[in-house]
């Protein structure tokens, strides 16, 4: 077709779908609640308090100070991070997403008092909020309106932030983790192609990581602010797709990484980074190219933070979108199935492709908490089978894979039992409370089976990391040691690669820059106390003790280990070798060869780190020392061979 007529309608198309789970789908959502009776005894009692911040992760699971675990039972409070639909004037509530005004805050503070909205919180069992802002909401220097306020007069002539301070400081205060979640750039409701569609789709991504510098440093001494949900629901805007790797500005996974990592390095060292899959991709229209990637890209390319330990990964799952549905209806929907129609046995296949294998899957280099931070359906009118069917099949697998979750929305608005459905507690402008468990709403059973469910509880013992080095754009310096010498750069012009501190390099790719670490079979290895050497010769290689004849080795000297390595283009520059602590390291080796097939043994761990590249391994009781390559005529000097040695 000619581009003239193609580009406008493709736009046309695009800016009229709702992309996205909750934020977009007002068609969707049953608007309607029938009247119900006022709030009934607790159906749970408050969420307990003598957990101990901050959290972390040992392989598939969260955990707190102690150790033990902390499942994320959260729900959504939104509304700070906008309901302003976008057109007509925001101070018009009819403008408001479902007629609900947030006010640019957390909704419903102008009819419920913040303790009585938490103390509803509380009887639903949950332990966290994700508390969703915007970007537009730290600069905002407005005040709220007073009606905007109305059940907490001590927030008049406050700003949004200074409103969201007070959230996370009673929330904490009663025993609940809050989780920071950067739901948008401007203040309007999400998600369609609206500005809002990356982190730097209204602004620049220096400005979105000087943001969340902000955020994480303002609330570094409060222990039960635990997360960093770094963005929400990163979709194509009209003309362009987000990726996973691709290296330009666009590239959601170096994106996510960076600001990762400065967050750990520069503001606050106690986060969970989150780190949500790309939601949409392409054109919904049948015949061309769409889809819902979800997580299943970090499969073939995952993160590697500079603090291990730190990592979950997100995703969202609502009944009428699906992995290649948008959710849409009328303008943007296709033939694909929605999540709701597929069985039983097709929805447990379809979600563990997509995002619980990251957490079903050990010792690979993905293997993180999966946090499940949107899911959701209409309430008391929400009558349709395949819906309600779809809501008690997908609690019963949050159940099966015990993986952390979220529900959206927490809170809503009604007036005579009527209006956006989906909350889990309503408040009309009387300030009369409608919740989950006032016996007439559908979903109180599932809910009630979800949070009440059986899953592993106590002490998580620590587990053997697998980390990935990927190089392929720039350095990737996973290791706080490196980053913070005098002089970091230690190969000038070249890709520099090195693992977490605590880890060493235990595989190679032929081709492709990519890497392997882990601390499997021994703690840290590395002497506090001593330096590091950049290989570039074959200086440490001692005579007869040739073992890669004809080939450059570039070999660590007797008591380091190969904790990194460079590269140019993709030709290997320099081998990073670390000083090990005293009789840690064992003597002799033996040569790995992975330039005509992978050499990795057999049931290697850390899973495939290059994907469609040979890769070299190293054993669990090895380390590597040596780097080999040759620059004979057709080569590349790429990595040919590794010499692996025992751990004592």
């Amino acid at each position: 077709m000619n581009g003239s007529l193609v580009r406008p309608l493709l736009a046309t198309v695009l800016l009229l779908l709702c992309l996205t789970a909750p934020d977009a789908t007002a068609v969707q959502r049953e608007p309607g609640q029938r009247a119900a009776p006022a709030a009934g005894k607790a159906a749970h009692t408050a969420a307990a308090a003598d957990w101990k911040g901050p959290l972390s992760t040992r392989g598939r699971w969260i955990v707190d100070a102690d150790g033990n675990r902390f499942k994320l039972k959260s729900g959504n409070w939104h509304g700070a991070s906008g309901t302003w639909t976008g057109s007509g004037s925001p101070d018009e509530d009819a403008n408001h997403h479902s007629g609900e005004n947030s006010g640019r805050m957390p909704l419903g503070l102008d009819r419920a008092s913040i303790k009585e909205i938490i103390s509803g919180f509380q009887e639903l069992g949950i332990n966290s909020i994700r508390l969703p802002f915007s970007n537009e909401m730290i600069h905002d220097t407005r005040p709220v309106t007073d009606d905007s306020v109305a059940a907490n007069p001590e927030l008049r002539g406050s700003t949004p932030l200074e409103v969201y301070d007070v959230v996370v400081r009673e929330l904490t205060g009663a025993g609940l983790a809050v989780i920071l979640n950067n739901h948008t750039n401007t203040t309007r409701w999400c998600c369609a192609v609206d500005g809002n569609e990356r982190w730097n789709a209204s602004q620049s991504a220096a400005t979105w990581e000087s943001d969340w510098l902000f955020m994480a440093r303002r609330y570094r001494d409060n222990k039960r602010v635990v997360g960093a949900d770094l963005y929400n629901e990163v979709r194509r805007s009209v003309w362009d797709d987000p990726n996973w790797g691709l290296g330009d500005n666009h590239d959601w996974y170096a994106a996510s990484q960076r600001a990762g990592d400065r967050i750990l390095t520069e503001a606050n060292p106690n986060l969970l980074i989150i780190v949500e899959g790309i939601n949409w991709t392409g054109i919904p229209v049948d015949g061309l190219p769409h889809e819902r990637p979800t997580l299943e890209p970090v499969r073939r390319l995952s993160h590697t933070l500079v603090d291990s330990g730190k990592l979950v990964y997100s995703a969202h799952f609502y009944d009428y979108t699906g992995p290649r549905h948008t959710g849409a209806t009328g303008i943007g929907e296709t033939s694909d199935p929605r999540y709701r129609d597929l069985s039983p046995a097709e929805l447990t296949a379809t979600l563990k492709r997509q995002a619980f294998y990251v957490a079903s899957e050990s010792d690979r280099h993905f293997t993180a908490p999966v946090w499940i931070s949107e899911f959701g359906i209409g309430g008391r009118e929400e009558t349709g089978a395949k819906q309600r069917a779809w809501f008690e099949n997908f609690v019963d697998e949050l159940i099966r894979a015990d993986v952390d979750f979220a529900y959206w929305p927490l809170v809503g608005l009604h007036e005579n039992g009527k209006g956006n459905g989906w909350g889990l507690l309503h408040w009309d402008a009387a300030g009369h409370r409608m919740g989950l468990y006032d016996g007439d709403d559908w979903r109180a059973g599932a809910w009630t089976r979800l949070i009440n469910a059986e899953g592993r509880t106590g002490h998580i013992d620590p587990v053997a990391r697998w980390s990935m080095l990927s190089p392929d754009h720039g350095d990737f310096v996973a290791s706080r040691r490196m980053r913070a010498l005098p002089e970091p750069d230690w190969d000038r012009g070249a890709r520099k690669a090195a693992c977490p501190d605590g880890q060493r390099l235990m595989g190679l790719s032929h081709t492709g820059n990519r890497g392997l670490c882990s601390d499997v079979s021994a703690a840290s290895l590395a002497d506090t106390s001593g330096g590091h050497e950049v290989v570039t010769d074959q200086r440490h290689v001692a005579a007869g003790q040739d073992w890669a004849s004809g080939y450059t080795k570039l070999q660590c000297a007797d008591g380091q280990f190969l904790m990194g390595y460079s590269v140019r283009g993709s030709a290997v520059s320099a081998a990073l070798c670390v000083a090990a602590s005293p009789g840690k390291l064992g003597a002799g080796g033996r040569t790995v060869w992975f330039d005509r097939g992978d050499s990795r043994g057999t049931a290697p761990k850390g899973g495939d780190f290059a994907d469609g590249h040979y890769k070299g391994q190293c054993a669990d009781n090895e380390y590597a020392a040596g780097i080999a390559y040759t620059g004979r005529l057709g080569s590349s000097r790429t990595p040919d061979a590794l010499y692996c040695r025992k751990l004592r």
